[in-house]
């Protein structure tokens, strides 16, 4: 495909998507960037708009974040002076038929895409590219756990909350890294794999019971499944760590009021993001290499 024909927004993020625009911009693509950290030598091939809406207009393909949108519509952008909040008037001046790349879109981004017949491509779920920049969130989920704790991850007692992909990923870091080890999981399939792993599991109802006896819970599940009932019954040093998308899987209210010590752990593939970048990328560009093949 001829790339010099179309234009690319990379629109809020983080360092990964310096990479991705670098990657973008080396194909031959327009290519405009807002919303994540700027190089102070810029990036080949890359504009930098003036803001969000600058550089959209006239895109083929916007380029969101994989971190999940907040409660308020925001796109992940921890760096950014500005909240990034894509509304009609921001969309709208999208090529037709434009399409938007990014993990997830939430119930008000897709009713504006409808609205201006723009198409979303949600890859928060591919499994393969889960895997590829599982270690560097898993990197920096223990670098967040080593920062807030005064014990060591070995011999400590961790509930790992959900068995997806980064979920079994980390049982699997943290077993061999000498810590006790639980898992709490609906699905009995994913409690057998992580006993094979060497974990002791539970199911979501056994939390309450086991609370006492914990210095840490990690949530990885991106719906409100460890609630105050759980957490009154922590130990006053138990750390609250939660790397799901919103609305996160810990009750983040109830922990601050009962003074445990919390982190919203988003974005943790920012721990390596060339590396991570680059595995997003992989994800990105046979998804529009396969759009512009079938406008052929």
């Amino acid at each position: 495909m001829d790339w010099s024909k179309i234009i690319i927004a990379v629109v809020a993020g983080d360092r990964r998507e310096q990479e991705i625009a670098r990657l973008a911009g080396a194909t031959g693509a327009s290519v405009r960037a807002f919303g994540f950290p700027w190089p102070k030598d810029g990036i080949p091939g890359v504009t930098l708009a003036a803001d969000a809406k600058q550089a959209l207009a006239g895109a083929d393909f916007a380029l969101f974040p994989i971190p999940g949108i907040a409660s308020d519509g925001a796109l992940f952008a921890p760096e950014c002076p500005v909240k990034i909040i894509p509304a009609h008037d921001m969309l709208a001046g999208m090529r037709k038929p434009a399409h938007i790349i990014l993990g997830r879109a939430d119930g008000n981004l897709k009713a504006h895409g409808e609205a201006l017949g723009i198409t979303f491509h949600e890859y928060e779920w591919d499994v393969d590219l889960m895997l590829l920049r599982g270690p560097a969130i898993i990197e920096g989920l223990l670098k967040v756990m080593i920062e807030n704790t005064d014990i060591t991850i070995h011999k400590s007692r961790i509930c790992i909350v959900g068995q997806g992909t980064i979920g079994a990923l980390l049982t699997r870091y943290l077993v061999a890294l000498g810590a006790y080890t639980h898992v709490a999981a609906r699905n009995k399939v994913q409690r057998a794999a992580a006993y094979a792993m060497g974990a002791e599991s539970h199911g979501l109802d056994g939390l309450v019971t086991l609370a006492p006896r914990l210095d840490a819970i990690v949530s990885t599940v991106p719906a409100p499944v460890v609630g105050r009932a759980v957490l009154q019954e922590l130990p006053p040093h138990a750390l609250l760590v939660d790397v799901a998308a919103p609305p996160g899987g810990i009750d983040h209210a109830a922990a601050a009021a009962l003074g445990l010590k919390f982190v919203w752990a988003r974005g943790m593939g920012q721990r390596a993001p060339v590396t991570v970048g680059q595995s997003q990328w992989s994800g990105i560009r046979p998804r529009i290499e396969a759009i512009m093949e079938g406008r052929k």
